[in-house]
């Protein structure tokens, strides 16, 4: 059966412990080594990956290229503006013939529906890149670097700072399945996806909604934010007057735990949802974070190729 990676769940939280471990032990070995070097083992030799964007990307775009050509294989990079799904496409037809031309496929894209009609017709592995819902990539990623600074998932509490948006669905997801909690600091009507915390507190996470952005931080063992205006999103000034008190800033850091972590998805609209002095300070973790993106692809490939 073909291995999906549209959702956390997809794989569970067995498989995405195994996925952390790969990806450190992977990571670990390959310190010193030049970048386009491919792993000892080339895992994945041969296999093409098709890594199609309907949104702009920096760290998915880069990441996923180095990682399939890390575990021995290559990319095909294709953006919709220059591919026929930007000339009206069916998503369904694209999945039929990269499905003949590629091992799998990747796609960053707006609507959900997307990738979930993308799987349902290609007959290799789909990978969520990023879409309006979720973005489940960038919690492997997230997760592997907490566990290198020092951090166990179960019980650990997180605290989240602003909107409610598809990178905190991934969060929530992932706490369900790895047994952290999260404190969500959002202003009224920005709230996350409901059905994502209810799943989660079935699952055993306890996820609470603070609209006080101190209450959620207090204690936390990492402070989590991302951009107030998602890509695609108008620049609204209502939104933005509604997230100023969520700011993560020197004052709000200092409510955590002496040993907190910070993390942030980038790129980071400085001054808005992040301070310099907190995304450049010594509690700051983001360009681990952002390495980790290449790391945490490999494993999840591996997965979707039955190797994990």
């Amino acid at each position: 059966m073909t291995r999906h990676f549209l959702a956390l769940s997809d794989a569970g939280g067995d498989a995405l412990a195994a996925m952390l471990g790969d990806a450190m032990d992977r990571k670990a070995a390959r310190q010193g080594l030049p970048k386009g070097l491919p792993d000892p083992d080339a895992s994945l030799g041969g296999r093409v990956l098709a890594l199609v964007f309907e949104k702009s990307s920096t760290r998915t775009r880069v990441s996923f290229d180095i990682a399939i050509r890390q575990l021995g294989g290559s990319a095909l990079v294709l953006d919709a503006s220059n591919t026929q799904l930007g000339r009206g496409e069916t998503v369904a037809d694209t999945a039929r013939v990269l499905s003949r031309m590629a091992d799998a496929i990747m796609l960053r894209t707006d609507d959900h529906a997307k990738v979930e009609e993308l799987a349902h017709y290609a007959s290799v592995p789909v990978i969520n890149g990023l879409t309006d819902l979720s973005h489940p990539c960038q919690i492997v990623a997230d997760l592997q670097t907490l566990l290198e600074h020092g951090k166990a998932l179960p019980g650990l509490e997180v605290a989240w700072l602003g909107d409610g948006n598809n990178v905190l669905n991934s969060l929530v997801e992932a706490a369900g399945l790895m047994k952290f909690n999260v404190r969500i600091g959002v202003p009224e009507g920005y709230d996350s996806d409901a059905g994502f915390i209810a799943r989660a507190r079935g699952g055993g996470a306890r996820i609470d909604i603070c609209r006080d952005a101190q209450a959620a931080v207090r204690g936390a063992d990492v402070v989590v934010t991302d951009t107030w205006i998602s890509m695609g999103q108008a620049h609204a000034e209502a939104k933005l007057a509604a997230m100023a008190p969520y700011q993560v800033n020197d004052a709000l850091m200092a409510l955590a735990k002496p040993d907190a972590v910070f993390l942030h998805c980038l790129p980071a609209h400085r001054g808005e949802e992040v301070t310099d002095t907190v995304i450049d300070g010594p509690r700051s973790a983001v360009w681990d974070e952002a390495e980790n993106r290449i790391h945490a692809q490999k494993s999840i490939l591996r997965w979707a190729f039955g190797q994990i």
